[in-house]
C-alpha cells in the first residue's frame, strides 16, 4: 500500500508537471489542482500506515514529500510546473518538505548556524503554537459550548 501510494503521488506529480498547457492556467488554479492531488495522497498514505503508538503516517509523508520536493527543486523544475507540483502537490502532501529543503539549502551554502537556528526555531515555534492552540481550545471548551 505504501509503495502504491508513493508511486501514485509521484506519477501524478510528474504527469501534472508535464502538462503542456500549464502557461494558460492561472497560478492559484495550479496550486489548487496540485493541492488536491497532494491532500488526497496524504490522506490515503497516512491512514494506511499510521499507528496509535507512533505517527508513522506523518513521518512517512514528511520524508516522502521532502524527497519529492527535493527532486522538483534540485532537478530543477521551475515556473508553472513547480507551482503545480511543488507548492500545490507537495505543499498539501506535507509542509515539512519545504522546511527540509530550506534547511539543506542553508547548510549547503555554508550557513550552518542559520540552518541550526532554522531547525530549532521551526521546531520550537511549531511546538509552542500547538501548545497555545491546546490552551485556547481548553479555555474555549467543547465545540458548540459557547
Amino acid at each position: 500500500m505504501i509503495a502504491t501510494a508513493a508511486v501514485a503521488l509521484g506519477g501524478a506529480v510528474v504527469a501534472l508537471a508535464s502538462v503542456a498547457t500549464l502557461a494558460t492556467v492561472p497560478d492559484p488554479a495550479l496550486v489548487a489542482l496540485g493541492g488536491a492531488v497532494g491532500a488526497v495522497a496524504r490522506h490515503l498514505l497516512g491512514s494506511a500506515v499510521d499507528r496509535d503508538a507512533f505517527p508513522l503516517g506523518t513521518l512517512t509523508v514528511n520524508v516522502l514529500g521532502s524527497f519529492l520536493l527535493g527532486l522538483l527543486v534540485f532537478w530543477p523544475v521551475g515556473g508553472d510546473a513547480l507551482l503545480l507540483a511543488g507548492t500545490g502537490a507537495c505543499g498539501a502532501f506535507t509542509t515539512f518538505s519545504s522546511f527540509s529543503v530550506s534547511t539543506v539549502r542553508l547548510w549547503e551554502r555554508g550557513d550552518r548556524g542559520r540552518a541550526a537556528l532554522f531547525v530549532a526555531g521551526n521546531t520550537l515555534l511549531a511546538g509552542a503554537a500547538v501548545g497555545l492552540a491546546a490552551v485556547v481550545a481548553a479555555a474555549a471548551g467543547p465545540p458548540g459550548a459557547a
